[in-house]
Protein backbone atom coordinates (compact mmCIF):
# COMPACT_ATOMS: atom_id res chain seq x y z
CA UNK A 1 0.00 0.00 0.00
CA UNK A 2 3.17 2.17 0.28
CA UNK A 3 2.91 5.11 -2.53
CA UNK A 4 6.51 5.32 -3.73
CA UNK A 5 5.80 8.69 -5.79
CA UNK A 6 6.95 11.93 -3.87
CA UNK A 7 6.19 15.59 -4.91
CA UNK A 8 8.41 17.19 -6.25
CA UNK A 9 8.32 21.35 -5.54
CA UNK A 10 9.61 22.09 -9.01
CA UNK A 11 6.45 20.81 -10.81
CA UNK A 12 3.47 22.35 -8.98
CA UNK A 13 2.41 24.58 -11.68
CA UNK A 14 -0.04 27.07 -9.71
CA UNK A 15 -3.58 26.87 -10.81
CA UNK A 16 -6.27 29.62 -9.82
CA UNK A 17 -8.22 27.90 -7.09
CA UNK A 18 -11.57 28.62 -8.69
CA UNK A 19 -9.86 27.42 -12.09
CA UNK A 20 -11.61 24.07 -13.53
CA UNK A 21 -8.68 21.78 -15.29
CA UNK A 22 -9.40 18.34 -17.37
CA UNK A 23 -7.21 16.86 -14.80
CA UNK A 24 -10.47 17.65 -11.94
CA UNK A 25 -12.63 16.17 -14.55
CA UNK A 26 -10.49 12.83 -14.76
CA UNK A 27 -10.84 12.54 -11.43
CA UNK A 28 -14.73 13.43 -10.56
CA UNK A 29 -15.14 10.60 -13.25
CA UNK A 30 -12.91 8.59 -11.33
CA UNK A 31 -14.56 8.61 -8.04
CA UNK A 32 -17.73 8.57 -10.07
CA UNK A 33 -16.94 4.91 -11.40
CA UNK A 34 -15.22 3.80 -8.47
CA UNK A 35 -18.68 4.17 -6.33
CA UNK A 36 -20.87 3.40 -9.01
CA UNK A 37 -20.62 -0.49 -9.29
CA UNK A 38 -22.51 -2.96 -8.07
CA UNK A 39 -23.57 -2.09 -4.65
CA UNK A 40 -25.61 0.23 -6.67
CA UNK A 41 -27.90 -3.23 -7.51
CA UNK A 42 -29.04 -3.95 -3.67
CA UNK A 43 -29.98 -0.32 -2.80
CA UNK A 44 -33.65 -0.11 -4.81
CA UNK A 45 -34.31 -3.17 -2.61
CA UNK A 46 -33.64 -2.14 1.13
CA UNK A 47 -34.27 1.56 -0.06
CA UNK A 48 -37.97 1.26 -1.83
CA UNK A 49 -39.14 -1.61 1.06
CA UNK A 50 -40.19 0.69 3.70
CA UNK A 51 -42.26 3.00 1.36
CA UNK A 52 -41.47 6.33 -0.08
CA UNK A 53 -41.04 8.27 3.17
CA UNK A 54 -37.61 6.38 4.43
CA UNK A 55 -36.58 6.68 0.46
CA UNK A 56 -37.33 10.60 0.65
CA UNK A 57 -34.65 10.85 3.96
CA UNK A 58 -32.44 9.09 2.43
CA UNK A 59 -32.12 10.78 -0.75
CA UNK A 60 -31.96 14.23 1.55
CA UNK A 61 -29.33 12.34 3.46
CA UNK A 62 -27.37 10.59 0.16
CA UNK A 63 -24.90 13.84 -0.84
CA UNK A 64 -24.05 15.04 2.77
CA UNK A 65 -23.23 12.19 4.09
CA UNK A 66 -21.21 10.84 1.22
CA UNK A 67 -19.49 14.15 0.37
CA UNK A 68 -18.53 15.26 3.76
CA UNK A 69 -17.16 11.42 5.20
CA UNK A 70 -14.90 11.35 1.92
CA UNK A 71 -13.99 15.02 2.45
CA UNK A 72 -12.44 14.01 6.19
CA UNK A 73 -10.79 11.21 4.63
CA UNK A 74 -9.08 12.94 2.16
CA UNK A 75 -8.07 16.35 4.60
CA UNK A 76 -6.95 12.91 7.04
CA UNK A 77 -4.64 11.73 4.39
CA UNK A 78 -3.53 15.24 3.32
CA UNK A 79 -2.35 16.20 6.94
CA UNK A 80 0.91 14.04 6.87
CA UNK A 81 3.98 16.24 7.27
CA UNK A 82 5.61 13.48 4.49
CA UNK A 83 3.96 14.72 1.01
CA UNK A 84 2.92 11.58 -0.91
CA UNK A 85 2.00 9.60 2.09
CA UNK A 86 -1.10 6.61 1.67
CA UNK A 87 -3.96 6.42 4.27
CA UNK A 88 -1.76 3.61 6.29
CA UNK A 89 1.46 6.12 6.86
CA UNK A 90 -0.88 8.42 7.89
CA UNK A 91 -2.17 6.77 10.64
CA UNK A 92 0.98 5.15 11.20
CA UNK A 93 2.84 8.75 11.56
CA UNK A 94 -0.31 10.30 13.56
CA UNK A 95 -0.91 7.11 15.71
CA UNK A 96 1.80 4.79 15.93
CA UNK A 97 3.73 1.71 14.04
CA UNK A 98 0.71 -0.55 15.52
CA UNK A 99 -2.19 1.54 14.07
CA UNK A 100 -0.97 1.21 10.58
CA UNK A 101 -1.25 -2.19 10.67
CA UNK A 102 -4.63 -2.30 12.54
CA UNK A 103 -5.65 -0.11 9.43
CA UNK A 104 -4.10 -2.67 7.29
CA UNK A 105 -5.76 -5.36 8.90
CA UNK A 106 -9.08 -2.90 9.15
CA UNK A 107 -8.45 -3.02 4.99
CA UNK A 108 -8.78 -6.32 4.61
CA UNK A 109 -11.56 -7.02 7.16
CA UNK A 110 -13.60 -3.67 5.22
CA UNK A 111 -13.27 -5.75 1.73
CA UNK A 112 -13.76 -9.40 2.95
CA UNK A 113 -17.30 -9.14 3.26
CA UNK A 114 -17.93 -7.23 0.01
CA UNK A 115 -15.91 -10.04 -1.97
CA UNK A 116 -18.06 -12.87 -0.01
CA UNK A 117 -21.43 -10.67 -1.12
CA UNK A 118 -20.04 -10.81 -4.59
CA UNK A 119 -19.47 -14.39 -4.64
CA UNK A 120 -22.81 -14.90 -3.38
CA UNK A 121 -24.61 -12.40 -5.85
CA UNK A 122 -22.79 -13.61 -8.85
CA UNK A 123 -23.94 -17.43 -7.82
CA UNK A 124 -27.46 -15.94 -7.43
CA UNK A 125 -27.59 -13.94 -10.82
CA UNK A 126 -26.15 -17.22 -12.91
CA UNK A 127 -28.95 -19.60 -10.71
CA UNK A 128 -32.11 -16.91 -11.82
CA UNK A 129 -30.54 -16.35 -15.06
CA UNK A 130 -30.69 -20.42 -15.87
CA UNK A 131 -34.04 -21.12 -14.73
CA UNK A 132 -35.72 -18.01 -15.71
CA UNK A 133 -34.10 -16.92 -18.99
CA UNK A 134 -32.49 -20.24 -20.45
CA UNK A 135 -34.92 -22.66 -18.95
CA UNK A 136 -33.12 -25.18 -17.37
CA UNK A 137 -32.31 -26.95 -14.33
CA UNK A 138 -29.55 -24.85 -12.00
CA UNK A 139 -26.85 -26.84 -11.20
CA UNK A 140 -25.81 -27.65 -7.53
CA UNK A 141 -25.07 -24.89 -5.89
CA UNK A 142 -21.52 -26.11 -4.97
CA UNK A 143 -20.53 -26.78 -8.05
CA UNK A 144 -21.98 -23.61 -9.72
CA UNK A 145 -19.68 -21.38 -6.79
CA UNK A 146 -16.92 -23.29 -7.26
CA UNK A 147 -16.84 -22.95 -10.64
CA UNK A 148 -17.69 -19.13 -10.86
CA UNK A 149 -15.32 -18.64 -7.87
CA UNK A 150 -12.31 -20.64 -9.52
CA UNK A 151 -12.79 -18.56 -13.00
CA UNK A 152 -12.52 -15.48 -11.93
CA UNK A 153 -9.39 -15.69 -9.50
CA UNK A 154 -8.34 -17.56 -12.07
CA UNK A 155 -8.33 -14.66 -14.34
CA UNK A 156 -6.90 -12.62 -11.99
CA UNK A 157 -3.67 -15.12 -11.35
CA UNK A 158 -3.41 -15.11 -15.64
CA UNK A 159 -2.87 -11.10 -16.53
CA UNK A 160 -3.39 -8.77 -13.35
CA UNK A 161 -2.52 -6.00 -16.01
CA UNK A 162 -5.51 -7.05 -18.13
CA UNK A 163 -7.97 -7.01 -15.33
CA UNK A 164 -7.14 -3.70 -14.42
CA UNK A 165 -7.66 -2.42 -18.01
CA UNK A 166 -10.81 -4.65 -18.62
CA UNK A 167 -12.38 -3.27 -15.64
CA UNK A 168 -11.67 0.54 -16.83
CA UNK A 169 -13.92 -0.66 -20.19
CA UNK A 170 -16.84 -2.11 -18.58
CA UNK A 171 -17.84 1.05 -16.13
CA UNK A 172 -18.78 3.63 -18.34
CA UNK A 173 -20.60 0.97 -20.50
CA UNK A 174 -22.32 0.00 -16.66
CA UNK A 175 -22.93 3.43 -16.31
CA UNK A 176 -24.77 3.71 -19.83
CA UNK A 177 -26.85 0.65 -19.17
CA UNK A 178 -27.86 1.57 -15.88
CA UNK A 179 -29.36 4.77 -16.78
CA UNK A 180 -30.85 2.87 -19.48
CA UNK A 181 -32.85 0.87 -17.66
CA UNK A 182 -33.55 3.64 -15.04
CA UNK A 183 -35.59 5.41 -18.17
CA UNK A 184 -37.04 1.83 -19.89
CA UNK A 185 -38.79 1.43 -16.59
CA UNK A 186 -40.42 5.39 -16.76
CA UNK A 187 -43.19 3.89 -18.04
CA UNK A 188 -43.73 1.51 -15.71
CA UNK A 189 -44.22 3.66 -12.81
CA UNK A 190 -47.34 3.54 -10.36
CA UNK A 191 -48.64 4.46 -7.38
CA UNK A 192 -47.62 1.10 -5.12
CA UNK A 193 -44.78 2.52 -3.23
CA UNK A 194 -47.07 5.54 -2.29
CA UNK A 195 -49.82 3.78 -0.48
CA UNK A 196 -49.63 3.62 3.46
CA UNK A 197 -47.81 5.72 5.78
CA UNK A 198 -45.75 3.41 8.05
CA UNK A 199 -45.40 3.25 11.97
CA UNK A 200 -42.41 5.43 13.88
CA UNK A 201 -41.27 2.11 14.91
CA UNK A 202 -41.23 0.64 11.05
CA UNK A 203 -39.98 4.05 9.74
CA UNK A 204 -37.40 4.37 12.28
CA UNK A 205 -36.16 0.33 11.72
CA UNK A 206 -36.12 0.72 7.55
CA UNK A 207 -34.35 4.23 7.93
CA UNK A 208 -31.45 2.75 10.88
CA UNK A 209 -30.99 -0.82 8.07
CA UNK A 210 -30.52 0.89 5.24
CA UNK A 211 -28.18 3.65 6.31
CA UNK A 212 -25.08 0.66 6.21
CA UNK A 213 -26.53 0.06 2.62
CA UNK A 214 -26.34 3.90 1.70
CA UNK A 215 -23.08 3.54 2.96
CA UNK A 216 -21.82 0.72 1.04
CA UNK A 217 -23.87 2.09 -2.26
CA UNK A 218 -21.81 5.55 -2.56
CA UNK A 219 -18.46 4.41 -0.53
CA UNK A 220 -15.10 5.28 -2.71
CA UNK A 221 -13.20 5.28 0.39
CA UNK A 222 -10.41 2.60 -1.31
CA UNK A 223 -9.28 5.24 -4.21
CA UNK A 224 -9.62 8.31 -1.39
CA UNK A 225 -5.53 7.72 -0.64
CA UNK A 226 -4.47 7.68 -4.40
CA UNK A 227 -6.36 10.45 -5.18
CA UNK A 228 -5.43 12.89 -2.66
CA UNK A 229 -2.08 12.02 -3.55
CA UNK A 230 -2.57 12.67 -7.11
CA UNK A 231 -4.23 16.50 -5.74
CA UNK A 232 -0.65 17.34 -4.03
CA UNK A 233 1.06 16.34 -6.64
CA UNK A 234 -0.52 18.52 -8.94
CA UNK A 235 -1.73 21.10 -6.83
CA UNK A 236 0.53 21.63 -3.66
CA UNK A 237 -0.44 23.31 -0.97
CA UNK A 238 -4.47 23.54 -2.75
CA UNK A 239 -4.16 20.45 -2.63
CA UNK A 240 -6.75 20.44 0.22
CA UNK A 241 -9.17 23.37 -1.69
CA UNK A 242 -9.09 21.41 -4.45
CA UNK A 243 -9.58 18.10 -3.78
CA UNK A 244 -12.96 18.94 -1.53
CA UNK A 245 -13.95 20.85 -4.86
CA UNK A 246 -13.65 17.60 -6.91
CA UNK A 247 -14.94 15.38 -4.23
CA UNK A 248 -18.18 17.47 -4.08
CA UNK A 249 -18.62 17.07 -7.75
CA UNK A 250 -18.20 13.82 -7.73
CA UNK A 251 -20.51 13.05 -4.94
CA UNK A 252 -23.30 15.08 -6.31
CA UNK A 253 -23.03 13.37 -9.60
CA UNK A 254 -22.99 10.00 -8.21
CA UNK A 255 -26.31 10.79 -5.90
CA UNK A 256 -27.95 12.18 -8.53
CA UNK A 257 -27.03 8.92 -11.11
CA UNK A 258 -27.75 6.26 -8.61
CA UNK A 259 -30.96 8.14 -6.82
CA UNK A 260 -32.97 8.83 -10.36
CA UNK A 261 -32.03 4.43 -10.81
CA UNK A 262 -33.25 3.74 -7.55
CA UNK A 263 -36.87 5.60 -7.69
CA UNK A 264 -37.40 4.42 -11.23
CA UNK A 265 -36.91 1.05 -9.46
CA UNK A 266 -39.19 1.70 -6.66
CA UNK A 267 -42.33 3.30 -8.36
CA UNK A 268 -41.87 0.53 -11.10
CA UNK A 269 -42.09 -1.99 -8.83
CA UNK A 270 -44.63 -2.57 -5.93
CA UNK A 271 -43.36 -3.67 -2.63
CA UNK A 272 -44.02 -7.12 -2.66
CA UNK A 273 -41.77 -7.35 -5.68
CA UNK A 274 -39.00 -5.46 -3.44
CA UNK A 275 -39.64 -8.30 -0.86
CA UNK A 276 -39.71 -11.15 -3.40
CA UNK A 277 -36.04 -9.65 -5.09
CA UNK A 278 -34.80 -9.69 -1.10
CA UNK A 279 -36.06 -13.07 -0.62
CA UNK A 280 -34.84 -14.91 -3.65
CA UNK A 281 -31.87 -12.84 -2.71
CA UNK A 282 -30.75 -11.34 -5.72
CA UNK A 283 -30.03 -7.80 -7.66
CA UNK A 284 -32.69 -5.44 -8.65
CA UNK A 285 -31.53 -5.94 -12.24
CA UNK A 286 -31.71 -9.88 -12.09
CA UNK A 287 -35.31 -9.37 -10.37
CA UNK A 288 -36.47 -6.71 -13.25
CA UNK A 289 -35.50 -9.14 -16.06
CA UNK A 290 -37.12 -12.01 -14.56
CA UNK A 291 -40.30 -10.00 -14.18
CA UNK A 292 -41.06 -7.42 -17.52
CA UNK A 293 -42.36 -9.30 -20.50
CA UNK A 294 -39.22 -7.72 -22.42
CA UNK A 295 -36.92 -9.91 -24.38
CA UNK A 296 -34.73 -6.98 -24.34
CA UNK A 297 -34.54 -6.43 -20.28
CA UNK A 298 -34.74 -9.80 -19.80
CA UNK A 299 -30.99 -10.35 -21.15
CA UNK A 300 -30.13 -7.23 -21.00
CA UNK A 301 -30.56 -6.92 -17.20
CA UNK A 302 -29.31 -10.10 -16.04
CA UNK A 303 -25.90 -9.69 -18.09
CA UNK A 304 -25.57 -5.79 -17.04
CA UNK A 305 -26.05 -7.27 -13.62
CA UNK A 306 -23.51 -10.17 -13.82
CA UNK A 307 -20.89 -7.46 -15.80
CA UNK A 308 -20.88 -5.64 -13.00
CA UNK A 309 -20.51 -7.51 -10.21
CA UNK A 310 -17.57 -9.58 -11.82
CA UNK A 311 -15.85 -6.02 -12.50
CA UNK A 312 -16.22 -5.10 -8.82
CA UNK A 313 -15.34 -8.87 -7.45
CA UNK A 314 -12.17 -8.34 -9.77
CA UNK A 315 -11.22 -5.46 -8.24
CA UNK A 316 -11.94 -5.83 -4.45
CA UNK A 317 -9.96 -9.09 -5.04
CA UNK A 318 -6.95 -7.53 -5.80
CA UNK A 319 -7.35 -4.67 -2.80
CA UNK A 320 -8.36 -8.13 -0.31
CA UNK A 321 -5.18 -9.67 -1.87
CA UNK A 322 -2.50 -6.62 -0.97
CA UNK A 323 -4.04 -5.99 2.15
CA UNK A 324 -3.88 -9.51 3.17
CA UNK A 325 -0.31 -10.06 1.94
CA UNK A 326 0.53 -6.36 3.34
CA UNK A 327 -0.55 -7.43 6.69
CA UNK A 328 1.49 -10.81 6.43
CA UNK A 329 4.24 -9.61 5.50
CA UNK A 330 4.19 -6.66 8.34
CA UNK A 331 4.04 -9.32 10.44
CA UNK A 332 7.21 -11.64 9.47
CA UNK A 333 9.34 -8.37 9.17
CA UNK A 334 8.41 -7.15 12.81
CA UNK A 335 9.65 -11.23 13.84
CA UNK A 336 12.65 -10.97 11.78
CA UNK A 337 11.90 -13.74 8.99
CA UNK A 338 12.44 -12.69 5.11
CA UNK A 339 8.82 -12.69 3.22
CA UNK A 340 8.36 -15.60 0.66
CA UNK A 341 6.46 -13.10 -1.69
CA UNK A 342 5.01 -16.31 -3.70
CA UNK A 343 4.42 -18.39 -0.96
CA UNK A 344 2.01 -15.63 0.23
CA UNK A 345 0.17 -14.76 -2.31
CA UNK A 346 -0.52 -18.39 -2.64
CA UNK A 347 -1.79 -19.02 0.86
CA UNK A 348 -3.69 -15.54 0.38
CA UNK A 349 -5.41 -17.14 -2.68
CA UNK A 350 -6.16 -20.36 -1.38
CA UNK A 351 -7.78 -18.57 1.82
CA UNK A 352 -10.04 -16.55 0.01
CA UNK A 353 -10.84 -18.86 -2.65
CA UNK A 354 -12.13 -21.34 0.01
CA UNK A 355 -14.01 -18.07 2.20
CA UNK A 356 -16.03 -17.15 -0.88
CA UNK A 357 -16.90 -20.47 -2.42
CA UNK A 358 -18.03 -21.89 0.75
CA UNK A 359 -20.29 -18.58 1.64
CA UNK A 360 -21.27 -18.55 -1.99
CA UNK A 361 -22.73 -22.21 -1.25
CA UNK A 362 -24.07 -21.77 1.93
CA UNK A 363 -25.93 -18.36 0.29
CA UNK A 364 -26.36 -15.86 3.39
CA UNK A 365 -28.62 -12.87 2.58
CA UNK A 366 -26.63 -10.07 0.82
CA UNK A 367 -28.81 -7.56 2.10
CA UNK A 368 -28.36 -8.66 5.81
CA UNK A 369 -24.33 -8.88 4.79
CA UNK A 370 -24.46 -5.48 3.66
CA UNK A 371 -26.84 -4.06 6.81
CA UNK A 372 -24.47 -5.82 9.34
CA UNK A 373 -20.77 -6.09 8.05
CA UNK A 374 -20.00 -4.20 4.96
CA UNK A 375 -21.47 -0.66 5.70
CA UNK A 376 -20.92 -0.83 9.36
CA UNK A 377 -16.58 -1.71 9.06
CA UNK A 378 -16.79 1.21 5.81
CA UNK A 379 -18.06 3.43 8.53
CA UNK A 380 -15.38 3.10 11.15
CA UNK A 381 -12.83 3.42 8.40
CA UNK A 382 -14.68 5.81 6.71
CA UNK A 383 -16.93 8.14 9.34
CA UNK A 384 -15.39 8.03 12.58
CA UNK A 385 -11.57 7.33 12.45
CA UNK A 386 -11.14 11.19 10.32
CA UNK A 387 -13.78 12.19 13.29
CA UNK A 388 -11.70 10.59 15.83
CA UNK A 389 -8.36 12.37 14.18
CA UNK A 390 -9.79 15.86 13.96
CA UNK A 391 -9.69 15.84 18.28
CA UNK A 392 -6.40 14.12 18.41
CA UNK A 393 -4.25 15.13 15.74
CA UNK A 394 -2.49 19.01 16.02
CA UNK A 395 -2.61 18.99 12.24
CA UNK A 396 -6.69 18.17 12.00
CA UNK A 397 -7.89 20.86 15.15
CA UNK A 398 -8.50 23.46 12.33
CA UNK A 399 -11.49 21.70 11.35
CA UNK A 400 -13.06 20.70 14.97
CA UNK A 401 -15.49 23.33 14.64
CA UNK A 402 -17.33 22.50 11.71
CA UNK A 403 -21.04 22.04 12.47
CA UNK A 404 -20.60 18.64 9.30
CA UNK A 405 -18.47 16.69 12.14
CA UNK A 406 -21.31 15.97 14.28
CA UNK A 407 -23.53 14.65 11.33
CA UNK A 408 -20.44 12.48 10.00
CA UNK A 409 -19.80 10.98 13.43
CA UNK A 410 -23.50 10.37 14.29
CA UNK A 411 -24.02 8.64 11.01
CA UNK A 412 -21.54 6.41 11.36
CA UNK A 413 -22.07 5.64 14.58
CA UNK A 414 -25.69 4.70 13.33
CA UNK A 415 -23.93 2.17 10.44
CA UNK A 416 -21.74 0.58 12.85
CA UNK A 417 -24.92 0.13 15.49
CA UNK A 418 -26.58 -2.01 13.02
CA UNK A 419 -24.21 -5.05 14.15
CA UNK A 420 -26.06 -4.98 17.27
CA UNK A 421 -29.15 -4.97 15.67
CA UNK A 422 -28.18 -7.80 13.25
CA UNK A 423 -26.81 -9.35 16.82
CA UNK A 424 -30.25 -8.80 18.86
CA UNK A 425 -32.80 -9.44 16.28
CA UNK A 426 -31.07 -13.34 15.92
Amino acid sequence: MSVTSRIDAGTVRPVAESSWTPHDTTWVLGLFATAIGAGTLFLPINAGLGGIWPLLVMALLAFPMTYLAHRGLIRFILSSKKPGSDITEVVGEHFGPLAGKLITLLYFFTILPILLLYGVGLTNTVESFMVHQLGVAPWPRAILSFILTAGLIAVVACSEKMVVRVMGWLVYPFIFVLMGLALFLVPEWNGAVLQGVPTAGKFSVTLWLSIPVLVFSFNHSPVISRFAVAQQQQYGKQAVAKADRIEKYAALLMVVVVMFFVFSCVFALSPADLSAAKEQNISILSYIGNKFQNPWAAVIAPLVAFVAMSKSFLGHYLGAREGLNGFIAQQMQSRNKSANVKLINRGSMLFMFLTIWGVATINPSILGMIESLCGPIIAALLFLMPMYAIRKVPAMRKYADSPSNVLVTFIGAVAMSAIFYSLISH
